[in-house]
Protein backbone atom coordinates (compact mmCIF):
# COMPACT_ATOMS: atom_id res chain seq x y z
CA UNK A 1 0.00 0.00 0.00
CA UNK A 2 1.37 3.35 -1.04
CA UNK A 3 1.65 5.86 1.83
CA UNK A 4 -0.32 9.15 1.88
CA UNK A 5 1.43 12.06 -0.65
CA UNK A 6 1.40 15.75 1.22
CA UNK A 7 1.84 18.37 -0.82
CA UNK A 8 3.80 21.22 -0.03
CA UNK A 9 5.99 24.60 -0.88
CA UNK A 10 9.70 25.09 0.14
CA UNK A 11 10.70 28.82 -0.60
CA UNK A 12 7.93 29.03 -3.25
CA UNK A 13 9.03 25.95 -4.96
CA UNK A 14 6.22 23.06 -4.80
CA UNK A 15 7.01 19.01 -3.99
CA UNK A 16 5.15 15.94 -2.69
CA UNK A 17 6.29 13.92 0.23
CA UNK A 18 5.31 10.87 2.09
CA UNK A 19 3.22 12.07 5.25
CA UNK A 20 5.44 11.96 8.19
CA UNK A 21 8.67 13.63 6.45
CA UNK A 22 10.21 16.58 8.42
CA UNK A 23 10.82 19.58 6.81
CA UNK A 24 14.60 18.96 6.94
CA UNK A 25 14.04 15.76 5.34
CA UNK A 26 11.73 17.35 2.48
CA UNK A 27 13.91 20.24 1.53
CA UNK A 28 16.87 17.95 1.17
CA UNK A 29 15.24 16.72 -1.53
CA UNK A 30 15.07 20.23 -3.07
CA UNK A 31 19.00 20.74 -2.46
CA UNK A 32 17.96 23.36 0.14
CA UNK A 33 20.15 23.05 3.06
CA UNK A 34 19.37 23.60 6.32
CA UNK A 35 21.99 23.55 9.08
CA UNK A 36 21.87 21.46 12.33
CA UNK A 37 23.98 20.62 15.20
CA UNK A 38 22.07 18.28 17.35
CA UNK A 39 20.63 16.40 13.90
CA UNK A 40 22.53 12.94 13.11
CA UNK A 41 21.24 10.43 10.86
CA UNK A 42 22.49 7.40 13.13
CA UNK A 43 20.37 8.90 15.73
CA UNK A 44 16.70 9.82 16.98
CA UNK A 45 15.50 13.45 16.91
CA UNK A 46 16.21 15.59 19.61
CA UNK A 47 15.52 19.24 18.23
CA UNK A 48 17.89 20.57 21.05
CA UNK A 49 20.40 23.09 19.25
CA UNK A 50 17.45 25.51 17.19
CA UNK A 51 19.26 25.82 14.32
CA UNK A 52 17.34 24.43 12.32
CA UNK A 53 14.77 26.66 12.21
CA UNK A 54 12.43 27.69 9.57
CA UNK A 55 9.38 29.93 8.60
CA UNK A 56 6.31 28.22 8.33
CA UNK A 57 3.62 30.53 6.75
CA UNK A 58 0.90 32.02 9.51
CA UNK A 59 2.93 30.18 12.12
CA UNK A 60 3.67 32.29 15.71
CA UNK A 61 6.88 31.08 16.27
CA UNK A 62 9.29 29.40 14.12
CA UNK A 63 9.70 25.78 13.84
CA UNK A 64 12.73 23.75 14.67
CA UNK A 65 12.94 21.51 10.69
CA UNK A 66 14.38 18.59 12.08
CA UNK A 67 11.17 17.61 14.35
CA UNK A 68 8.04 19.20 12.53
CA UNK A 69 6.47 16.90 9.97
CA UNK A 70 5.29 18.17 6.79
CA UNK A 71 1.50 18.77 6.53
CA UNK A 72 -0.74 19.29 3.69
CA UNK A 73 -0.70 23.14 2.12
CA UNK A 74 2.38 24.15 4.39
CA UNK A 75 4.69 26.84 2.97
CA UNK A 76 8.19 26.96 4.51
CA UNK A 77 10.79 29.35 4.09
CA UNK A 78 14.35 28.36 5.29
CA UNK A 79 16.40 31.40 4.44
CA UNK A 80 13.77 34.62 5.35
CA UNK A 81 15.39 37.55 6.99
CA UNK A 82 14.00 36.03 10.34
CA UNK A 83 15.44 32.54 10.16
CA UNK A 84 18.76 34.24 9.61
CA UNK A 85 18.75 36.43 12.64
CA UNK A 86 17.60 33.79 14.75
CA UNK A 87 20.58 31.46 13.33
CA UNK A 88 22.80 34.18 13.68
CA UNK A 89 21.58 34.62 17.31
CA UNK A 90 21.84 30.95 18.36
CA UNK A 91 25.37 30.39 17.42
CA UNK A 92 26.66 33.26 19.05
CA UNK A 93 24.64 32.42 22.26
CA UNK A 94 26.42 29.08 21.63
CA UNK A 95 29.81 30.88 21.05
CA UNK A 96 28.78 32.74 24.37
CA UNK A 97 29.06 29.06 26.58
CA UNK A 98 32.10 27.67 23.98
CA UNK A 99 36.13 27.71 24.54
CA UNK A 100 36.68 29.35 20.92
CA UNK A 101 40.87 28.72 21.36
CA UNK A 102 39.95 27.37 17.87
CA UNK A 103 43.80 27.00 16.58
CA UNK A 104 44.58 24.89 19.37
CA UNK A 105 41.32 22.45 18.93
CA UNK A 106 41.83 19.13 17.62
CA UNK A 107 39.00 19.47 15.48
CA UNK A 108 39.90 22.85 14.11
CA UNK A 109 38.29 22.76 10.57
CA UNK A 110 36.02 20.06 10.98
CA UNK A 111 33.99 21.38 13.51
CA UNK A 112 30.83 21.86 12.34
CA UNK A 113 30.28 24.80 15.12
CA UNK A 114 32.84 26.93 13.41
CA UNK A 115 31.61 26.22 10.24
CA UNK A 116 28.66 27.90 11.20
CA UNK A 117 30.53 31.11 12.77
CA UNK A 118 32.20 31.06 9.54
CA UNK A 119 29.13 30.99 7.38
CA UNK A 120 26.98 33.68 9.37
CA UNK A 121 29.56 36.06 9.60
CA UNK A 122 29.67 35.73 13.52
CA UNK A 123 32.25 38.21 14.27
CA UNK A 124 32.39 40.14 18.18
CA UNK A 125 30.30 38.55 20.11
CA UNK A 126 26.66 39.72 21.37
CA UNK A 127 26.20 37.69 24.21
CA UNK A 128 29.01 37.96 26.89
CA UNK A 129 31.12 34.33 27.59
CA UNK A 130 29.51 32.66 31.01
CA UNK A 131 33.28 30.19 30.82
CA UNK A 132 34.56 30.11 34.65
CA UNK A 133 38.32 28.89 34.61
CA UNK A 134 37.29 25.82 36.27
CA UNK A 135 35.20 24.64 32.76
CA UNK A 136 38.73 24.69 31.18
CA UNK A 137 39.88 22.04 32.64
CA UNK A 138 39.75 19.02 29.89
CA UNK A 139 39.40 15.48 31.61
CA UNK A 140 42.82 13.55 30.67
CA UNK A 141 41.99 10.40 32.52
CA UNK A 142 40.95 7.58 29.41
CA UNK A 143 43.88 6.45 27.88
CA UNK A 144 41.37 6.96 24.94
CA UNK A 145 39.52 9.97 25.01
CA UNK A 146 39.64 13.19 25.84
CA UNK A 147 36.69 15.04 27.13
CA UNK A 148 36.41 18.76 27.56
CA UNK A 149 33.09 20.58 28.17
CA UNK A 150 34.56 24.09 27.54
CA UNK A 151 33.93 23.15 24.00
CA UNK A 152 30.64 21.30 24.59
CA UNK A 153 26.97 23.01 23.13
CA UNK A 154 25.13 20.63 24.89
CA UNK A 155 23.52 19.18 21.49
CA UNK A 156 23.02 15.43 23.15
CA UNK A 157 24.49 13.69 20.20
CA UNK A 158 26.53 11.43 22.89
CA UNK A 159 24.52 11.22 25.10
CA UNK A 160 22.30 9.70 22.41
CA UNK A 161 25.05 8.04 20.53
CA UNK A 162 25.94 6.31 24.03
CA UNK A 163 22.60 5.34 25.09
CA UNK A 164 20.87 4.16 21.27
CA UNK A 165 24.18 2.75 19.16
CA UNK A 166 25.91 1.11 22.00
CA UNK A 167 23.22 0.50 25.59
CA UNK A 168 26.58 1.89 27.75
CA UNK A 169 25.21 4.95 29.02
CA UNK A 170 28.67 6.45 30.38
CA UNK A 171 27.28 10.24 29.49
CA UNK A 172 24.13 11.36 30.70
CA UNK A 173 22.27 15.21 31.03
CA UNK A 174 22.92 17.32 34.18
CA UNK A 175 21.05 19.15 36.29
CA UNK A 176 18.48 21.90 34.23
CA UNK A 177 18.27 25.16 32.50
CA UNK A 178 21.38 27.27 32.36
CA UNK A 179 23.00 24.47 34.80
CA UNK A 180 23.08 21.69 32.37
CA UNK A 181 25.53 20.03 31.47
CA UNK A 182 26.98 16.60 29.84
CA UNK A 183 28.31 14.59 32.95
CA UNK A 184 29.25 11.39 33.67
CA UNK A 185 27.70 9.55 36.76
CA UNK A 186 28.02 11.24 39.58
CA UNK A 187 30.50 13.60 37.44
CA UNK A 188 33.41 11.40 37.66
CA UNK A 189 36.52 10.65 35.45
CA UNK A 190 36.09 8.92 32.30
CA UNK A 191 38.44 6.33 33.71
CA UNK A 192 36.05 5.52 36.19
CA UNK A 193 32.56 5.01 34.98
CA UNK A 194 31.80 2.68 32.66
CA UNK A 195 33.20 3.62 29.02
CA UNK A 196 33.97 1.22 26.89
CA UNK A 197 36.61 3.53 25.01
CA UNK A 198 34.52 2.83 21.74
CA UNK A 199 34.87 6.43 20.41
CA UNK A 200 31.37 6.65 18.91
CA UNK A 201 30.69 9.70 21.50
CA UNK A 202 33.92 11.33 18.80
CA UNK A 203 32.78 10.46 15.80
CA UNK A 204 29.17 12.11 16.28
CA UNK A 205 30.45 14.87 18.55
CA UNK A 206 30.05 18.34 15.51
CA UNK A 207 32.92 20.64 17.75
CA UNK A 208 36.01 19.33 19.89
CA UNK A 209 34.29 18.61 23.11
CA UNK A 210 35.07 14.92 22.63
CA UNK A 211 38.66 13.87 20.74
CA UNK A 212 40.64 10.75 20.91
CA UNK A 213 43.86 11.04 23.57
CA UNK A 214 46.38 12.12 20.73
CA UNK A 215 49.92 9.81 20.31
CA UNK A 216 51.16 11.62 17.21
CA UNK A 217 54.03 13.46 19.23
CA UNK A 218 54.96 10.39 20.81
CA UNK A 219 55.29 8.50 17.38
CA UNK A 220 57.27 11.84 15.86
CA UNK A 221 59.82 11.33 19.35
CA UNK A 222 59.83 7.38 18.55
CA UNK A 223 60.83 8.09 14.35
CA UNK A 224 63.40 10.57 15.18
CA UNK A 225 65.53 8.56 18.37
CA UNK A 226 68.18 6.84 15.71
CA UNK A 227 68.49 4.19 18.08
CA UNK A 228 64.87 2.78 17.80
CA UNK A 229 64.10 0.61 15.21
CA UNK A 230 60.20 1.14 14.59
CA UNK A 231 58.27 -0.98 12.74
CA UNK A 232 53.81 -0.26 11.85
CA UNK A 233 51.07 -2.17 11.14
CA UNK A 234 48.17 -0.99 9.75
CA UNK A 235 44.20 -2.24 10.34
CA UNK A 236 41.99 -3.62 7.25
CA UNK A 237 39.29 -0.67 7.78
CA UNK A 238 42.17 1.82 7.89
CA UNK A 239 42.92 1.93 3.70
CA UNK A 240 39.15 2.32 2.64
CA UNK A 241 38.93 5.23 5.26
CA UNK A 242 42.05 7.09 4.95
CA UNK A 243 41.28 8.95 1.62
CA UNK A 244 38.21 10.49 3.07
CA UNK A 245 40.84 12.78 5.46
CA UNK A 246 42.83 13.59 2.47
CA UNK A 247 40.37 14.62 0.14
CA UNK A 248 38.91 11.17 -1.40
CA UNK A 249 35.40 10.25 -1.54
CA UNK A 250 34.20 7.58 0.67
CA UNK A 251 34.93 3.73 -0.44
CA UNK A 252 38.12 4.84 -1.95
CA UNK A 253 41.00 2.08 -1.42
CA UNK A 254 44.46 3.91 -0.78
CA UNK A 255 46.23 0.66 0.75
CA UNK A 256 48.96 1.25 -1.98
CA UNK A 257 49.29 4.53 -1.27
CA UNK A 258 49.44 4.65 2.68
CA UNK A 259 52.10 1.88 2.70
CA UNK A 260 54.56 4.50 0.76
CA UNK A 261 53.24 7.68 2.96
CA UNK A 262 54.45 5.51 5.82
CA UNK A 263 57.47 4.68 4.37
CA UNK A 264 58.19 8.44 3.66
CA UNK A 265 57.56 9.53 7.16
CA UNK A 266 60.24 7.21 7.80
CA UNK A 267 59.50 3.74 9.63
CA UNK A 268 61.97 1.36 9.50
CA UNK A 269 59.13 -1.85 8.13
CA UNK A 270 55.78 -1.15 6.61
CA UNK A 271 53.45 -4.11 7.70
CA UNK A 272 49.51 -5.61 7.68
CA UNK A 273 47.90 -6.01 10.71
CA UNK A 274 45.96 -8.31 8.09
CA UNK A 275 48.61 -11.00 8.27
CA UNK A 276 47.75 -11.63 12.29
CA UNK A 277 44.48 -11.54 11.14
CA UNK A 278 44.36 -14.48 9.38
CA UNK A 279 46.52 -16.18 12.52
CA UNK A 280 43.88 -15.30 14.86
CA UNK A 281 41.47 -17.19 12.21
CA UNK A 282 43.52 -20.12 12.56
CA UNK A 283 43.64 -19.74 15.74
CA UNK A 284 39.94 -18.51 16.63
CA UNK A 285 38.92 -21.54 14.52
CA UNK A 286 41.16 -24.45 16.26
CA UNK A 287 39.77 -22.98 19.63
CA UNK A 288 35.89 -23.50 17.88
CA UNK A 289 36.65 -27.22 16.95
CA UNK A 290 38.25 -28.16 20.13
CA UNK A 291 35.43 -26.51 21.56
CA UNK A 292 32.85 -28.48 20.10
CA UNK A 293 34.84 -31.38 20.39
CA UNK A 294 34.67 -31.00 24.20
CA UNK A 295 31.57 -30.29 24.58
CA UNK A 296 29.71 -33.02 21.98
CA UNK A 297 32.02 -35.86 22.75
CA UNK A 298 34.00 -35.42 25.86
CA UNK A 299 30.78 -34.01 27.70
CA UNK A 300 33.12 -31.24 29.48
CA UNK A 301 30.85 -29.45 31.08
CA UNK A 302 33.45 -26.41 32.17
CA UNK A 303 34.03 -25.53 28.50
CA UNK A 304 31.42 -22.68 27.45
CA UNK A 305 29.17 -22.36 24.07
CA UNK A 306 29.17 -20.60 22.17
CA UNK A 307 32.31 -19.13 21.92
CA UNK A 308 32.58 -15.20 21.21
CA UNK A 309 34.99 -13.43 19.39
CA UNK A 310 37.90 -11.45 21.51
CA UNK A 311 39.09 -8.92 18.57
CA UNK A 312 37.14 -5.82 19.50
CA UNK A 313 38.58 -4.15 22.66
CA UNK A 314 35.16 -2.00 23.11
CA UNK A 315 32.86 -5.31 22.97
CA UNK A 316 35.79 -6.76 25.60
CA UNK A 317 35.16 -4.01 28.07
CA UNK A 318 31.59 -4.25 27.54
CA UNK A 319 31.29 -7.77 28.72
CA UNK A 320 33.44 -7.57 31.27
CA UNK A 321 31.01 -4.49 32.78
CA UNK A 322 27.89 -5.89 32.02
CA UNK A 323 28.32 -9.71 31.62
CA UNK A 324 30.98 -10.53 33.72
CA UNK A 325 29.35 -14.36 34.58
CA UNK A 326 29.87 -15.09 31.03
CA UNK A 327 33.82 -13.83 30.40
CA UNK A 328 34.39 -17.58 29.51
CA UNK A 329 32.77 -17.97 26.52
CA UNK A 330 35.25 -15.16 25.01
CA UNK A 331 37.71 -16.97 22.73
CA UNK A 332 41.04 -16.59 24.54
CA UNK A 333 42.62 -15.09 21.62
CA UNK A 334 44.10 -11.95 21.53
CA UNK A 335 43.01 -9.48 18.86
CA UNK A 336 45.01 -9.22 15.75
CA UNK A 337 46.59 -6.15 16.68
CA UNK A 338 47.96 -7.51 20.25
CA UNK A 339 48.70 -10.89 18.30
CA UNK A 340 51.17 -8.39 16.18
CA UNK A 341 52.81 -6.30 18.84
CA UNK A 342 53.81 -9.72 20.70
CA UNK A 343 55.12 -11.52 17.11
CA UNK A 344 57.30 -8.59 16.77
CA UNK A 345 58.64 -8.13 19.52
CA UNK A 346 59.85 -11.97 19.46
CA UNK A 347 59.79 -13.49 16.33
CA UNK A 348 60.10 -10.80 13.82
CA UNK A 349 62.90 -9.10 15.80
CA UNK A 350 65.04 -12.15 16.28
CA UNK A 351 64.30 -12.38 12.10
CA UNK A 352 65.30 -8.84 11.45
CA UNK A 353 68.23 -8.83 14.35
CA UNK A 354 66.99 -5.91 16.39
CA UNK A 355 66.46 -6.73 20.31
CA UNK A 356 63.25 -6.69 21.51
CA UNK A 357 64.19 -3.77 23.60
CA UNK A 358 64.95 -1.38 21.01
CA UNK A 359 61.93 -1.68 19.14
CA UNK A 360 59.14 0.41 18.66
CA UNK A 361 55.61 -1.08 17.84
CA UNK A 362 52.58 1.30 16.13
CA UNK A 363 49.46 0.53 15.30
CA UNK A 364 47.56 2.47 12.80
CA UNK A 365 44.22 1.57 13.88
CA UNK A 366 40.61 2.57 13.51
CA UNK A 367 39.90 2.04 17.12
CA UNK A 368 39.87 4.96 20.15
CA UNK A 369 39.66 1.35 22.40
CA UNK A 370 43.65 0.28 21.13
CA UNK A 371 44.67 2.35 22.25
CA UNK A 372 43.18 1.39 25.96
CA UNK A 373 44.00 -1.91 24.98
CA UNK A 374 47.63 -1.65 24.29
CA UNK A 375 47.88 -0.85 27.79
CA UNK A 376 45.88 -3.47 29.31
CA UNK A 377 48.38 -5.11 31.69
CA UNK A 378 48.40 -8.64 30.54
CA UNK A 379 49.18 -7.24 27.03
CA UNK A 380 53.26 -7.87 27.74
CA UNK A 381 53.86 -11.41 26.96
CA UNK A 382 57.18 -10.68 24.99
CA UNK A 383 58.70 -9.50 27.76
CA UNK A 384 57.46 -5.78 27.12
CA UNK A 385 55.20 -3.44 26.20
CA UNK A 386 53.81 -5.74 23.30
CA UNK A 387 52.30 -2.53 20.82
CA UNK A 388 54.00 0.93 22.14
CA UNK A 389 51.57 3.11 20.48
CA UNK A 390 48.40 3.50 18.57
CA UNK A 391 47.06 6.00 16.41
CA UNK A 392 44.24 6.14 14.95
CA UNK A 393 43.26 6.36 10.88
CA UNK A 394 42.53 10.52 11.45
CA UNK A 395 45.90 10.33 13.59
CA UNK A 396 47.66 9.20 10.66
CA UNK A 397 46.32 11.08 8.05
CA UNK A 398 47.63 14.39 10.44
CA UNK A 399 51.27 13.45 10.20
CA UNK A 400 51.10 12.38 6.72
CA UNK A 401 49.65 16.19 6.56
CA UNK A 402 52.55 17.49 8.90
CA UNK A 403 55.38 15.31 6.90
CA UNK A 404 54.36 17.79 3.75
CA UNK A 405 53.41 14.37 1.65
CA UNK A 406 51.57 14.79 -1.34
CA UNK A 407 49.17 12.03 -0.73
CA UNK A 408 47.65 11.86 -4.51
CA UNK A 409 51.27 11.99 -6.81
CA UNK A 410 52.58 8.80 -4.20
CA UNK A 411 53.07 5.58 -6.07
CA UNK A 412 51.69 2.55 -4.62
CA UNK A 413 53.46 0.42 -2.85
CA UNK A 414 53.78 -2.67 -1.16
CA UNK A 415 53.61 -3.52 2.24
CA UNK A 416 57.14 -5.35 3.37
CA UNK A 417 57.68 -8.85 4.13
CA UNK A 418 57.74 -11.96 6.92
CA UNK A 419 54.28 -9.86 9.04
CA UNK A 420 52.84 -8.57 5.81
CA UNK A 421 51.66 -11.21 3.49
CA UNK A 422 47.69 -11.64 3.98
CA UNK A 423 44.49 -12.65 2.24
CA UNK A 424 41.21 -11.67 1.32
CA UNK A 425 39.82 -13.34 4.79
CA UNK A 426 42.24 -10.82 6.85
CA UNK A 427 41.14 -8.11 4.86
CA UNK A 428 37.33 -8.82 5.58
CA UNK A 429 38.14 -8.40 9.45
CA UNK A 430 37.28 -4.85 9.20
CA UNK A 431 33.58 -5.10 8.40
CA UNK A 432 30.78 -6.11 10.49
CA UNK A 433 30.27 -9.88 9.72
CA UNK A 434 34.01 -10.52 8.43
CA UNK A 435 35.52 -12.44 11.31
CA UNK A 436 33.12 -14.89 11.23
CA UNK A 437 32.86 -14.95 7.16
CA UNK A 438 36.82 -15.44 7.21
CA UNK A 439 36.41 -18.23 10.09
CA UNK A 440 33.76 -20.31 8.35
CA UNK A 441 36.14 -20.43 5.04
CA UNK A 442 38.84 -21.66 7.13
CA UNK A 443 36.66 -23.99 9.43
CA UNK A 444 34.83 -25.58 6.76
CA UNK A 445 37.41 -26.37 4.79
CA UNK A 446 39.62 -28.15 7.76
CA UNK A 447 36.81 -30.10 8.75
CA UNK A 448 35.66 -31.22 5.62
CA UNK A 449 38.36 -30.76 2.84
CA UNK A 450 36.55 -28.65 0.71
CA UNK A 451 35.19 -24.79 0.21
CA UNK A 452 32.56 -23.30 2.09
CA UNK A 453 29.05 -23.82 0.13
CA UNK A 454 28.43 -20.37 -0.78
CA UNK A 455 29.31 -18.93 -4.67
CA UNK A 456 32.64 -17.29 -4.66
CA UNK A 457 33.60 -17.86 -1.09
CA UNK A 458 30.94 -15.01 -0.28
CA UNK A 459 29.05 -15.80 2.90
CA UNK A 460 26.31 -12.90 2.08
CA UNK A 461 23.91 -13.85 5.52
CA UNK A 462 27.05 -12.54 7.64
CA UNK A 463 27.23 -9.09 5.50
CA UNK A 464 25.07 -6.27 5.69
CA UNK A 465 24.24 -2.78 8.26
CA UNK A 466 21.53 -5.50 10.15
CA UNK A 467 22.16 -5.10 13.89
CA UNK A 468 22.04 -8.81 14.31
CA UNK A 469 22.95 -11.84 11.28
CA UNK A 470 22.47 -15.16 11.58
CA UNK A 471 23.14 -18.55 9.98
CA UNK A 472 23.63 -22.06 9.76
CA UNK A 473 26.18 -23.94 7.94
CA UNK A 474 24.85 -28.04 7.85
CA UNK A 475 28.52 -29.86 8.07
CA UNK A 476 28.22 -33.06 5.37
CA UNK A 477 31.28 -35.60 4.53
CA UNK A 478 33.37 -34.77 7.04
CA UNK A 479 37.47 -36.06 7.74
CA UNK A 480 37.62 -39.32 9.61
CA UNK A 481 38.80 -37.14 11.85
CA UNK A 482 36.01 -35.01 12.49
CA UNK A 483 33.63 -37.72 12.62
CA UNK A 484 31.90 -36.29 16.05
CA UNK A 485 30.62 -33.48 13.35
CA UNK A 486 29.17 -34.98 10.69
CA UNK A 487 25.33 -34.10 10.18
CA UNK A 488 26.17 -30.91 12.57
CA UNK A 489 24.27 -27.62 12.10
CA UNK A 490 26.62 -24.58 12.69
CA UNK A 491 24.65 -21.98 13.89
CA UNK A 492 26.62 -18.63 13.90
CA UNK A 493 24.90 -15.01 14.95
CA UNK A 494 27.34 -11.27 14.29
CA UNK A 495 26.24 -8.42 16.32
CA UNK A 496 27.51 -4.92 15.72
CA UNK A 497 27.13 -1.66 17.84
CA UNK A 498 26.86 -2.52 21.51
CA UNK A 499 23.06 -1.88 22.21
CA UNK A 500 22.76 -4.60 19.66
CA UNK A 501 25.38 -7.22 21.15
CA UNK A 502 22.93 -6.46 24.67
CA UNK A 503 20.39 -8.03 22.33
CA UNK A 504 22.19 -11.44 21.27
CA UNK A 505 23.69 -11.36 25.41
CA UNK A 506 20.78 -11.18 26.46
CA UNK A 507 19.12 -13.85 24.63
CA UNK A 508 22.29 -16.45 24.85
CA UNK A 509 21.78 -16.02 29.29
CA UNK A 510 18.44 -16.90 29.10
CA UNK A 511 18.37 -19.66 26.29
CA UNK A 512 16.51 -18.52 23.86
CA UNK A 513 19.18 -19.48 21.35
CA UNK A 514 21.58 -22.24 20.14
CA UNK A 515 24.46 -20.80 18.44
CA UNK A 516 28.01 -22.18 18.67
CA UNK A 517 30.01 -19.26 17.37
CA UNK A 518 29.07 -15.27 17.91
CA UNK A 519 31.30 -12.51 16.15
CA UNK A 520 30.18 -8.85 18.32
CA UNK A 521 32.35 -6.10 17.46
CA UNK A 522 31.59 -2.90 19.25
CA UNK A 523 30.76 -0.08 16.79
CA UNK A 524 28.38 0.10 14.17
CA UNK A 525 29.53 -1.33 10.45
CA UNK A 526 32.17 -3.07 12.84
CA UNK A 527 36.04 -1.61 12.47
CA UNK A 528 35.01 0.45 9.16
CA UNK A 529 32.67 2.59 11.95
CA UNK A 530 35.17 2.66 14.58
CA UNK A 531 35.55 5.35 16.58
CA UNK A 532 38.99 6.53 14.84
CA UNK A 533 37.77 6.93 11.47
CA UNK A 534 36.90 9.85 9.52
CA UNK A 535 34.62 12.23 10.86
CA UNK A 536 31.37 12.87 9.41
CA UNK A 537 29.74 9.15 9.42
CA UNK A 538 26.46 7.60 8.21
CA UNK A 539 24.91 4.20 7.29
CA UNK A 540 25.58 5.55 4.10
CA UNK A 541 29.25 6.21 4.43
CA UNK A 542 29.73 2.92 6.31
CA UNK A 543 28.04 1.43 3.57
CA UNK A 544 30.57 2.21 0.66
CA UNK A 545 33.62 1.83 2.86
CA UNK A 546 32.07 -1.95 3.15
CA UNK A 547 31.77 -2.33 -0.28
CA UNK A 548 35.68 -1.22 -0.74
CA UNK A 549 36.67 -4.02 1.89
CA UNK A 550 34.97 -6.94 -0.18
CA UNK A 551 35.76 -5.32 -3.57
CA UNK A 552 39.67 -5.52 -2.11
CA UNK A 553 38.76 -9.27 -0.78
CA UNK A 554 37.44 -10.10 -4.20
CA UNK A 555 40.58 -8.94 -6.03
CA UNK A 556 43.48 -10.76 -3.89
CA UNK A 557 45.10 -13.66 -5.27
CA UNK A 558 44.85 -15.83 -1.77
CA UNK A 559 41.07 -15.67 -0.31
CA UNK A 560 41.80 -17.82 2.30
CA UNK A 561 43.60 -17.26 5.82
CA UNK A 562 45.46 -20.66 6.51
CA UNK A 563 46.33 -20.24 2.60
CA UNK A 564 48.72 -17.17 3.61
CA UNK A 565 52.07 -18.74 3.09
CA UNK A 566 54.07 -16.39 5.64
CA UNK A 567 51.48 -17.66 8.34
CA UNK A 568 52.40 -21.17 7.22
CA UNK A 569 56.30 -20.79 7.68
CA UNK A 570 55.35 -19.11 11.52
CA UNK A 571 53.87 -22.28 12.63
CA UNK A 572 56.43 -24.19 10.80
CA UNK A 573 59.63 -22.37 12.03
CA UNK A 574 58.13 -20.65 15.72
CA UNK A 575 54.71 -21.62 17.11
CA UNK A 576 54.57 -25.15 16.00
CA UNK A 577 50.39 -26.39 15.41
CA UNK A 578 47.42 -23.59 15.83
CA UNK A 579 46.12 -23.83 19.08
CA UNK A 580 49.19 -25.61 21.21
CA UNK A 581 51.25 -24.42 24.00
CA UNK A 582 53.55 -21.76 22.38
CA UNK A 583 50.24 -19.54 20.58
CA UNK A 584 48.87 -20.17 23.85
CA UNK A 585 51.58 -18.26 25.56
CA UNK A 586 52.27 -15.76 23.17
CA UNK A 587 48.80 -15.19 21.54
CA UNK A 588 46.19 -15.93 24.00
CA UNK A 589 44.80 -14.52 26.97
CA UNK A 590 42.42 -16.14 29.44
CA UNK A 591 39.80 -13.51 30.71
CA UNK A 592 38.82 -15.18 33.73
CA UNK A 593 42.26 -13.93 34.73
CA UNK A 594 41.92 -10.60 33.31
CA UNK A 595 42.47 -7.00 35.45
CA UNK A 596 38.43 -5.69 35.28
CA UNK A 597 38.93 -1.85 34.73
Amino acid sequence: MSKYMVNLKINNVPLAVEEGTTILEAAKTLNFKIPTLCNHPDLTVAGNCRVCVVEVKGARLLSASCATPVSEGMEVFTNSEKVRTSRKHIVELLLSEHNSDCTKCKKNGNCELQSLALEYRVGDHTFLSVLKPKDLLPDLSSPSIVRDNSKCIRCQRCVRTCTELQGVNALCVAYKGDHQTISTFMNKPMNEVVCTNCGQCINRCPTGALTEKNSVDFVWDALYNQNKFVVVQTAPAVRIALGEELGYDPGERVTGKMVAALRKIGFNKVLDTDFTADLTILEEGFELLNRLKSVLVDQDETVKLPMMTSCSPGWIKFIEHIYPEMLGNLSTCKSPQQMFGALAKTYYAEKVNVKAQDMIVVSIMPCTAKKFECDRPEMRDSGFKDVDFVLTTRELALMIKQAGIDFRSLEPEAYDSILGESTGAGVIFGATGGVMEAALRTAYEVVTGREVPFTNLEIKPVRGMEGVKEASIKIKNVKPEFAHLEGVELNVAVAHGLSNARKVMDDVRDGKTNYHFIEVMGCPGGCLGGGGQPIPTSEEIRKKRAEAIYDEDHNMKLRKSHENPEVTALYEEFLGVPNGHKSHDLLHTHYKARIRY
